[in-house]
């Protein structure tokens, strides 16, 4: 597959088209296909292909699109005419990826474009390839196909070109133009036609009668009350329970509790009204309402404490735990620092005791103790002290051979050894001399047995 890349030319400009299936980046041989390169660039600039279908899929073969009506029988070309094919030896529609103009034969393109889905020689030398799709936006190409096909190749939910950027324009010199699109008729505004309101048929109930006397009563009764605002005291008039005398001292005594923090009524008028008598009557109120307040807020701060004691007493017992935590501590350490003690005690009554085996052992234990304490474990200062014990060993050596010389040897010691070896020499000759004269005397038997023998008998038996 790399053969195939390296044997197509480079490429010179770059559009993204952003699609419903995601971002598709496409690069352009606009030196091969100059004409194709400008059409497709331009249409870009002038947003021809924004909110356009892809009105065919093919699976494995292409995907079309770039008809603005999105039948595949529309799209102009920026010459105002169909513009003639380009073809060049090195671009082969031999892989998946290549984008060319969709034409209805020779030297008919538009505006209309396709990708490939892969290989197709059929289409060589008929269609002119201006580009094609790089990066892992190829997936997004071919999500393009996982769509609904009917019979005649037209997705039923197609995908659509949402916008697209050109990001390298090899062509300074185009100049967008400004297209009209044109508008769309609204329909006539269709007249709304009135319904009629549902009429109730109680001639159908078997206690229609009553059911329509009850509507007619509704209906007057909305009328009558109908924009007005009315109390139970107005509907309720036969109610013995409920007094036609309006509350007028407890809507003073409500207007007196909602008003400001500095005791003033809402307006002068106000008090020319209100007689002495009055005045009095409403101080008192307010005074007993304030008295209510203030025992209020100390029942609230009642409650508060009573809340927050469970919070202390929390602490309280968390600051306990904390104490007998430390006062253990405290106690175990104590324990440690007396039975160290108690064992020096005993150490020192053990060394005051009557001298004996015991006590002669111990001192030597202490006395190795302290020179295992003072040697050190590793580093120069051991090896030190491992060459003077050798040296130490040499020196006594030394000594021990100059205190006793091979001259010193006493001569009687060594007459004493030849005296030893001679004996021993001796003992050696008179074994091996018994043992010689017992052999003789056995073969000197077997003889003699012989010429017995050999006088009665053959002379063959002894040899």
């Amino acid at each position: 597959m790399s053969n195939i890349y390296i044997q197509e030319p480079p490429t010179n400009g770059k559009v993204l088209l952003k699609t419903t299936a995601g971002d598709i980046d496409i690069e352009l041989w606009s030196k091969e296909a100059p004409k194709a390169c400008r059409n497709f660039i331009q249409l870009c600039l002038e947003a021809y292909y924004d909110n356009t279908i892809f009105h065919r899929v093919v699976p494995g073969f292409i995907v079309q699109g770039g008809d603005p009506t999105g039948t595949g029988t529309g799209g102009e070309s920026i010459y105002g005419v169909p513009f003639k094919d380009e073809f060049h030896s090195r671009l082969r529609f031999n892989r998946r990826g290549l984008v060319a103009m969709a034409n209805a034969g020779p030297h008919d393109n538009g505006s209309q474009f396709f990708f490939t889905l892969g290989r197709a020689d059929e289409l060589n030398n008929k269609h002119t390839i201006f580009g094609k799709v790089t990066g892992d936006t190829v997936y997004n190409m071919l999500r393009l196909t996982e769509v609904d096909i009917d019979d005649e190749e037209r997705p039923r939910n197609p995908h659509k070109i949402r916008s697209c950027e050109v990001l390298f324009n090899p062509f300074d010199d185009i100049i967008p133009r400004e297209i009209k699109k044109p508008k769309k008729e609204k329909p006539e505004e269709e007249v709304k036609k009135l319904k009629p309101k549902g009429t109730k048929n109680f001639s159908l109930l078997s206690f229609g009668e009553e059911a329509e006397e009850e509507e007619e009563e509704v209906n007057r009764v909305s009328q009558s009350m109908k924009g007005k605002s009315k109390s139970s005291h107005d509907l309720l008039k036969d109610d013995p329970h409920l007094s036609s005398v309006p509350a007028v001292e407890s809507e003073r005594g409500d207007a007196a509790e909602d008003s400001d923090d500095d005791g003033e009524y809402e307006g002068a008028e106000h008090d020319e009204y209100v007689d002495g008598d009055e005045k009095n009557q409403m101080r008192e109120r307010i005074a007993k309402k304030l008295k209510k307040d203030t025992s209020e807020n100390v029942k609230r701060a009642g409650e508060g404490e009573v809340e927050k004691k469970p919070v202390s007493r929390s602490e309280e017992l968390r600051k306990e735990a904390r104490q007998l935590k430390r006062e253990l501590l405290a106690a175990k350490q104590k324990k440690a620092e007396n039975s160290a003690i108690q064992a020096e005690k005993r150490s020192e009554e053990e060394e005051a005791a009557p001298d004996g085996a015991v006590a002669e052992y111990r001192r030597e234990k202490q006395k190795y103790e302290a020179l295992r304490k003072q040697q050190a474990k590793t580093g120069t200062s051991r090896e030190d002290q491992t060459l003077a014990l050798l040296n130490q060993f040499k020196s006594k050596l030394t000594q021990a051979i100059a205190e006793t010389p091979e001259n010193d040897i006493s001569e009687t010691e060594v007459e004493d050894d030849e005296g030893c070896f001679q004996l021993r020499r001796e003992e050696q000759h008179l074994i091996t001399a018994s043992l010689v004269h017992e052999m003789y005397d056995i073969y000197q038997v077997i003889d003699r047995n012989c010429k017995m023998q050999s006088n009665t008998a053959s002379p063959f038996l002894c040899h």
